[in-house]
């Protein structure tokens, strides 16, 4: 049955990441997600619901629109694809309980995050809230009012410390060192994960993004690079791989 049910949440995964594309494309932009339909950006050509299919589509169509023969980004099906990968881990991880739920929601926001700030380096304030409230109401139901306060607390500990380190780089560099998309975000990870680990995803999201963004950083000619997207890997390697607070501070003993 975990193959079954792997297979399961995988086409859940591929389906929703489709939609995030979308929401994370569109969002930032203030356009309509449902209209127009998807299409294709360089011909218009409405897309067919065979060419609509996650991931499997880009693979049939050889990457390339079926109408003008444009090609098709990689990022759409490689976007589905992890999400597809997520959900099936946040499964194996958490079994069917209220936990599964939190995390798919958790997933869900950052992969529509990384989209966003990938690509327009914000952060959609009503993808948090929306996260923030359906991760809240599964607390409580699943933990009760005094998990859901302690889950508060934590987010609230999270957000002063990334606002404190925020104002260190702004003193440090004598510029805007953080979006405020950053520190809205450390509130729901410090919410999900709590502060000690939300403090660990910052440093795990500093060394994973550091190589890359020396690699990038004089492509950009404003020389910003988005926070958010390693911030979201360090928080969901965290997540899935249910690294305790304890069993890190061991490694320093």
């Amino acid at each position: 049955m975990t193959l079954y049910y792997s297979i399961v949440f995988f086409i859940f995964g591929i389906t929703l990441g489709s939609f995030y594309n979308v929401v994370g494309y569109r969002l930032p932009k203030e356009e309509s997600l449902v209209y127009p339909s998807s299409h294709c950006t360089k011909c218009g050509h409405k897309l067919t619901p065979l060419e609509l299919i996650p991931v499997f589509s880009f693979l049939f169509l050889r990457g390339k629109c079926h109408n003008c023969g444009d090609k098709i980004s990689w990022f759409y099906p490689i976007f589905e694809f992890i999400t597809g990968v997520l959900f099936v881990l946040a499964y194996l991880s958490f079994g069917f309980s209220y936990k599964l739920v939190i995390a798919l929601i958790f997933i869900s926001m950052l992969v529509i995050i990384v989209v966003s700030d990938y690509h327009y380096m914000i952060i959609p304030d009503e993808v948090l809230i929306v996260a923030l409230i359906l991760i809240g109401i599964t607390t409580f139901i699943g933990g009760g009012i005094k998990l859901l306060g302690s889950c508060l607390l934590n987010g609230i500990i999270s957000f002063g410390i990334m606002y404190l380190i925020k104002l260190l780089g702004d003193f440090i560099f004598k510029k805007e060192s953080m979006g405020g998309g950053d520190i809205k975000l450390m509130f729901v990870i410090g919410f999900v994960l709590n502060y000690k680990l939300a403090i660990v995803s910052i440093f795990l999201g500093s060394i994973i993004g550091l190589p890359i963004s020396l690699i990038t950083y004089h492509k950009n000619k404003e020389n910003i690079i988005p926070f958010g997207p390693y911030l979201s890997l360090g928080a969901v390697i965290i997540l899935l791989s249910k690294i305790d607070f304890n069993f890190i501070t061991n490694l320093f003993r």
